[in-house]
């Protein structure tokens, strides 16, 4: 948003997702939003299709949060975190009924969920940068997820770096992995179940 205007078009969303990756490089990890090569394949690896409840950490400009909900049932909830305060007004502005948009930190999940009185959700997807954080922090947020998983439930996270593996396999246990290339940077998506047991995905 700029002067009170909701980013509306393409172009200014990677504006306002440039400047405020200026400002917080640490935080933010990228300089431009996913492609919808990754949006699509971090979709379909988390099977939003699936879910009843989904939880978005980072969302940015709103392009992953717009692709889950036109991925996701018509009856689900997707509870969108975002610390940026800037991101935050913008993804508020997607007119979709499904979407809560909350102003926050992903290390406060269980907290926020029962803020809403939400269940707990078959999905978490994440693209919050793991390796620019504290370390504590960063363990501090997967023992989050990891304790507020539905029993089926899958974390998935899309991240430049591979770091989020030593943080999230000791909780969660191995991880399945792939790469999207059509995205700059190139990105790693990994996923997690809290069953151990994923199930085939494309």
């Amino acid at each position: 948003m700029a002067n009170g205007v909701p980013f509306s078009q393409k172009g200014d969303g990677k504006l306002l997702f440039f400047q405020e990756f200026l400002k917080h490089p640490l935080q933010i990890g990228s300089v431009i939003p996913s492609s919808r090569y990754l949006e699509k394949r971090v979709i379909n690896m988390a099977e939003v299709k699936y879910c009843n409840i989904i939880v978005e950490l980072g969302s940015g400009t709103g392009g992953t949060t717009r692709a889950i909900l036109a991925a996701m049932p018509k009856d689900a909830k997707l509870l969108s975190i975002e610390i940026n305060p800037q991101f935050h007004k913008t993804v508020k502005n997607i007119k979709d009924k499904r979407l809560i948009a909350h102003h926050g930190s992903a290390a406060e999940l269980g907290n926020i969920l029962l803020e809403y009185d939400l269940p707990k959700p078959q999905a978490v997807i994440s693209g919050i940068p793991f390796s620019t954080m504290p370390q504590d922090l960063g363990k501090r947020i997967i023992l989050e997820i990891a304790e507020n998983l539905a029993p089926d439930g899958r974390f998935v996270a899309y991240q430049f770096s591979k770091r989020v593996i030593y943080l999230c396999n000791p909780i969660l246990g191995p991880c399945k992995k792939t790469m999207e290339i059509l995205n700059i940077p190139p990105m790693r998506i990994f996923r997690w179940d809290k069953n151990g047991g994923p199930r085939n995905y494309v």
